[in-house]
């Protein structure tokens, strides 16, 4: 119900008053150069001028020298002469034009995703769990360029407008009478776009919508595709995609219809009509009188300027529907305030001695069903603090808010006795470590995945914190060492290697607090026993906050957590926890007796 809901709203067209309001936003980007638009705006009317006084060059030399007998050779070399100045003036002003536009254009397109990509980096993580990463994408390249064409109608406009004013100023110079009754083609013209630009409208935000849903769809084919073909699932995601496909195909197909049938053809249709009522009405003044044929040729040839550039902008409509509905995605992200929790911090707080304290922290990813209740603890510096639970339990959830990945709702969090929110989020990354249980590998090299591009840490600070974590042993084994390449998600290393590689990444940044989501559970138990010294060690003096997969991990962690449901339901060591013969007791029953199995 909601998808058809959806889907509806899709359909409709946006109303006049709303694209407006679309417009004037993206002029906005487009302020910084609008040097480059007014010069261009200058060019087009000087060419317009020059479209008038061309004609008048070739009627004066029709009327008042061609038809009295023998012209002199002085009269048309002269005549050839400012004629040919006139187009060379037309042409070096025509690329003046277009290539200050084109490049205003270009300049607005660049900055605009630029902003575009930092406001996506300044977006919570609630923005990315409920968008598709395939439709991010494509609002940040399919629909960026395409609204960055449609301000080539605004030079068509521009040209069009011009070229109207000044075609029909001369033609009523020309002949008065025949210019007014031109008009009469006029209110059927505007009809004609008004249709258009309502119909079209529909059209273009449909098309958008499924090449957004095209490219979610390509981009999930591409990432899963391993787990597509270990459960053969070839034929149904290929039948899905194939669906999407299909309904994209559809909306550009009625794109093409409409723009087939009312833009080029529609405008020469009335360019016949005038012409048959042009030469239709100078024939008949012919059977009773003279008439001048550098008139007619200047009245026909001002018609075709008239038409000529609306049949140019008749064509860039299409692109302006799509840059209209395009623009109303990206300004949807420029808009949106799922912004990631902010701080209010105070100058000079720094993280010293790295304690940690929940008091009654709820939280809930969609502000109304909280998935941690009451969470309260304290983790004095140099402690090991160990959540487990089952899966959906709130573990990864305390991480996410200690992160500052999401806001909490009540309650307080400390580090040093002071609000989380007190920190700037610089002093919370740096002096805060996490290691994921999925680690993400850069394209790059080993030495600039573990120090993140950072150049001011050391070759010799990277290759002691991979000595430290034991990550040495299979780097010096490959054939470049620390610069040996790594490509899309480090897909040539194993998981434990690339885990090897984030545990180097986390300790060369020296952290007061160390953040484990899980971090072993991709290593196999002999690399994870090489490793466990090296933890002990990248442990020591630090706070460390451990979500544990495999409870023998965590037997020697200065407190034990044990989560149900979002709530604390056991505390304490791993012997009391074991006394006690409650949650802990069972789940480490539970896993010693599969391990056993």
């Amino acid at each position: 119900m909601a998808s058809s809901k959806r889907q509806s709203a899709w359909s409709e067209s946006i109303p006049v008053k709303e694209q407006i309001h679309i417009i004037g936003r993206l002029f906005h980007y487009a302020a910084p150069y609008k040097w480059y638009f007014y010069f261009s705006v200058f060019f087009a009317i000087a060419v317009s001028v020059v479209n008038i006084l061309l004609p008048r060059i070739i009627q004066t030399f029709m009327d008042s020298h061609l038809v009295v007998g023998h012209p002199d050779f002085k009269v048309m070399w002269f005549f050839a002469g400012l004629y040919f100045f006139g187009m060379i003036m037309k042409a070096i002003m025509q690329f003046a034009q277009t290539y200050l536009y084109e490049m205003g254009a270009e300049y607005m397109l660049e900055n605009t995703r630029r902003q575009l990509f930092s406001k996506l980096h300044r977006l919570g993580m609630r923005y990315f769990d409920q968008t598709p990463s395939g439709s991010i994408l494509s609002r940040l390249t399919n629909d960026t360029m395409a609204f960055s064409n449609f301000w080539a109608l605004f030079s068509s406009l521009v040209v069009t407008i011009s070229a109207m004013i000044s075609s029909f100023i001369a033609m009523l110079l020309a002949d008065t009478t025949i210019a007014l009754w031109l008009l009469i083609f006029m209110p059927f013209l505007a009809v004609t776009v008004w249709y258009y630009q309502r119909y079209s409208t529909r059209v273009y935000r449909r098309m958008r919508e499924r090449l957004s849903l095209l490219n979610a769809k390509l981009a999930e084919g591409i990432t899963g595709i391993s787990v597509i073909q270990q459960f053969r699932q070839e034929k149904r995601v290929n039948h899905e995609f194939n669906d999407t496909n299909d309904q994209y195909f559809n909306t550009r197909r009625a794109m093409i219809r409409i723009n087939s049938l009312l833009l080029n053809p529609i405008i020469n249709l009335f360019y016949a009509l005038g012409s048959v009522l042009v030469l239709g009405m100078f024939g008949v003044r012919g059977l009773h009188g003279y008439v001048a044929a550098g008139v007619i040729y200047a009245f026909v040839t001002y018609l075709d300027n008239f038409y000529n550039p609306m049949s140019n902008m008749m064509d860039r409509l299409s692109d302006f529907q799509d840059g209209v509905v395009a623009g109303s995605r990206v300004l949807r992200i420029m808009d949106d305030q799922t912004m990631e929790p902010q701080q209010h911090s105070v100058e000079g707080a720094t993280i010293a001695q790295g304690k940690i304290e929940f008091r009654h922290v709820t939280f809930a990813y969609d502000g109304q069903n909280p998935v941690l209740h009451d969470i309260s603890f304290v983790a004095e510096p140099g402690q090991t603090i160990a959540l487990v639970g089952e899966t959906g339990s709130g573990k990864t959830s305390i991480i996410n808010i200690l992160m500052r990945f999401y806001e909490f709702g009540s309650g307080e969090i400390l580090i040093d006795d002071r609000d989380i929110r007190d920190y700037t989020i610089k002093e919370l990354r740096e002096k805060m470590g996490l290691v994921l249980q999925e680690p993400f590998m850069f394209y790059g090299t080993v030495s600039s995945n573990i120090r993140m591009f950072n150049e001011h840490i050391t070759d010799e600070e990277v290759r002691r914190a991979a000595h430290f974590v034991q990550a040495d042993q299979f780097i010096e084994a490959l054939p470049d060492q620390y610069e040996a390449r790594v490509i899309e998600r480090g897909a040539s290393y194993s998981s434990g290697q690339r885990q090897l590689i984030s545990f180097a990444r986390t300790l060369v940044t020296d952290p007061k607090i160390l953040i484990l989501d899980e971090a072993t559970a991709n290593i196999d138990t002999e690399t994870e026993q090489v490793i466990q010294k090296g933890l002990a060690k990248l442990q020591e003096g630090r706070t460390t906050i451990a979500i544990a997969h495999r409870l023998s991990t965590i037997q020697n962690a200065d407190l034990i957590l044990v989560l149900e449901k979002g709530r604390i339901v056991e505390r304490g060591t791993n012997d009391e926890l074991l006394k006690k013969r409650g949650y802990y007791y069972d789940m480490i029953k539970l896993q010693n007796s599969a391990h056993l199995d």
